[in-house]
């Protein structure tokens, strides 16, 4: 039966899930009228619960931004959700496992608005315009989705896994950068585990970020200036246990450092 189903009870679910550390099956098995809009529409609940909670929403992050990731998915744009002040991580704070489900992490480009960046028609270059400063960033992940299996409306439902992150403390400017061919190494305990260039994102980070500000026009939201832009994993997202410590390092935007521990 799909009667019972609302947004609302979507969004709670989710929450709860996070909140108690479990994982689900596809909401999308069980209520097929889940659908890409209906799947926004819940994350946007779900935004408003956690800031009834004291979540304070300080930017956004794309989703699904590798081509091969949206062939696999049946779309042809990232998803896009918000990330809030609670799941920033400080420099030298680890990730708490017995905080998470089964995180993942993975490397990203990091932008810091220095204006607003409203859709429609915005472009690549329009779109770094507003940069006012670019960072090495690690994602943290973590569905509330068993073994990470989802259609698209359950990601989005889900606020694209966002769980935590970090911004590198140094800060280039976006001059004279070329971004696609930023390159970036993942180690855990020092072995290399994964390496990428910025053109893994849409060929170029400011394409995520066009075309999550023209995706957020058609919702009535833009990008405020002050905002952080996660704008998607470089590499293939991965798994993490109890003592590693997570390496991130890029060609011109630094490094950074997280240990991973079972406790606080």
């Amino acid at each position: 039966m799909t009667a019972d189903w609302t947004i609302e009870k979507v969004a709670d679910i989710l929450l709860d899930a996070e909140s108690n550390r479990t994982d689900r099956g596809r909401i999308t098995d069980e209520w097929p009228g889940l659908d890409l809009k209906a799947g926004y529409d819940a994350q946007k609940v779900l935004i408003e619960r956690k800031k009834a909670d004291g979540h304070t929403v300080v930017g956004v992050k794309l989703g699904l931004t590798s081509r091969a990731k949206q062939k696999r998915m049946g779309i042809d744009s990232p998803l896009t959700a918000v990330i809030t002040d609670k799941m920033v991580l400080e420099a030298g704070v680890p990730i708490v496992l017995d905080q998470l489900i089964h995180p993942r992490v993975e490397p990203e480009i990091v932008f810091v608005l220095g204006e607003r960046l409203e859709g429609p028609g915005v472009t690549a270059a329009t779109a770094m315009r507003a940069v006012a400063s670019v960072h090495a960033g690690l994602e943290v992940i973590d569905s509330r989705y068993r073994d990470f299996s989802f259609a698209m409306p359950d990601v989005v439902a889900d606020n694209a896994s966002s769980a935590r992150f970090v911004v590198g403390a140094k800060s280039v400017s976006p001059d004279g950068l070329d971004l696609a061919l930023e390159a970036c190494v993942l180690r855990i305990n020092g072995a290399v585990v994964d390496t990428a260039t910025g053109a893994a994102v849409q060929g170029h980070p400011a394409e995520a970020l066009a075309l999550a500000a023209n995706a957020l026009a058609a919702r009535g939201e833009a990008i405020e200036a002050g905002s952080i832009v996660l704008t998607g994993g470089i590499t293939d997202a991965v798994f993490i246990s109890d003592g590693d410590e997570v390496s991130v390092e890029f060609t011109s935007l630094g490094q950074i450092v997280v240990p991973v521990r079972r406790s606080a």
